[in-house]
Parts: C-alpha cells; structure tokens; sequence
C-alpha cells in the first residue's frame, strides 16, 4: 500500500515529503492554489527537461519559483526506439537522497499528475518508500474542450481518451464506439489518425487544436493540418452529436 499523506509512519518522521503537483495545460494562471502552496513550500523543485535542457512545466511555474529553492532538473529521452525507464530509476534515486536528508520535494508535472503524466513512474517507485501526496491538476482534456468551445459529453454518452499511438485498426473500432472521443499524442501520428477520421466519416465532427492555452495556441479547420509539422502537444476532439429536444 502507497505511504499516502495521512498514513505517516515513525519511520518517515525525519523523511521529506514527495509531492507531485499537476501543473496544468500551460497557462500558470491554471495552477490550482494547492499546486502553488506546495511548490512554494518545498525547499527542493524537480521537473521533467527535454533535450536541450528545456521543461515546459518549468516554464509553466517559472514566475511562482522563489530563489533559494533547490532545482532538480530530470532528463528522459521520450523516444519509442529507447525505454526511459533506466532514466525514471535514476531520477528516483536522485530525489530519495533528498527525501532521505529531510528536505520535501515537489515534482512538477504537465496537465495531471495521473493522467498520462510523468510523475506516474517516480510515484510507482518512491511512494512505498516515502510519504507522497498527489496535487491533480486540469488536464488537457478539459483545457482543450474548453479552448475549442465544444462540450465533450452530454447525459449518457460513452466518451473515450485515446492515444495516437494505437494501431489505425484499434482505433478505429474505439472510436466506432464512442459517442464522443478525445484523440491524444498526435505528433507523427496524425496522418493515420486522420486517415482513420476519414474512413469513419467523422471529419466533419472532428476540432484541431495544438498547445491549448499556451500564448502559441492554434485551432485550425482539420482538413488544412499539415501533418509535417503536427507538435506532440494537440489533440482531436471528436464531441458530442447530442441535441437539446
């Protein structure tokens, strides 16, 4: 069983506490007031960097930093041909020695911690060793439904989440499903989602949206995506066809 705040044991008493925070979409004003409390509490941040050292929930938190807060960059190749999981043990050996010493860590995370998020693998690996509390936070899921003006599901509607990394032929039988859909990790992918769309007929019903409250959010007509330069960051909603009688 995790060690979840609220089962503190004596042994964890002189530990720090690991807290993973959902940062939210992009826009820091999305930040929820225990996301901030918790990170400005914790003398040590970490977060997720790409290649080239940048972290976009860095970005996201960078004008609620204070400065003497440690800063504990952690680094995953993010790429199908290698596995990042000798890279998630090595990022939690790294924040146990700072549990270990005492000092609490908060873990920054896009969108929801438990949502396709990061944090997901620390939690997995330090949560028995160490009191964690997770912080959820607007996932983009919502953020984008709200950015795109679409409500996603009315009454009884079946909604599903799907990556697009799936094979063309399992998602086309989900999204045959589904009332209504949310298509994620598009990127390389959004060529044989769209194909898949379009086998479906659901083009018409189908919204375009990339880094969803971000200051270089774009909404674009679906047909007109150019699937060269599709970002990791955007999303297909498929919404609801329900009508008020």
């Amino acid at each position: 069983m995790s060690n979840l705040i609220g089962q503190v044991g004596e042994a964890s008493q002189s530990k720090g506490k690991l807290y993973g925070i959902g940062v939210g979409p992009g826009d820091p004003e999305l930040l929820t007031i225990k996301a901030l409390r918790r990170l400005q509490a914790a003398p040590v941040v970490a977060y997720p960097v790409s290649d080239g050292g940048k972290s976009l929930s860095r970005s996201i938190v960078a004008g609620y930093l204070r400065p003497k807060q440690i800063e504990v960059p952690l680094w995953y190749p993010f790429k199908l041909e290698q596995s990042s999981q000798p890279y998630y043990d090595q990022a939690a050996e790294t924040l146990a020695e700072h549990l270990e010493a005492g000092r609490d860590v908060v873990v920054l995370c896009e969108g929801d911690p438990f949502f396709y998020g990061t944090f997901m693998y620390l939690f997995t690996r330090l949560s028995e060793r160490f009191v964690t509390e997770v912080v959820p936070g607007v996932s983009s899921v919502m953020a984008n439904a709200a950015m795109l003006g679409t409500p996603l599901t009315y009454r009884n509607d079946v909604f599903m989440v799907l990556p697009g990394t799936l094979p063309a032929e399992v998602l086309q039988e989900k999204l045959a499903a589904a009332d209504a859909a949310i298509i994620l990790k598009l990127g390389r992918n959004f060529a044989k989602v769209y194909a898949v769309l379009e086998t479906l007929g659901l083009l018409d019903r189908a919204h375009y949206i990339e880094r969803a409250t971000m200051p270089n959010q774009r909404i674009l007509p679906i047909r007109e995506v150019d699937p060269a330069v599709v970002p990791y960051f955007a999303l297909i909603s498929v919404p609801s066809q329900w009508q008020p009688e």
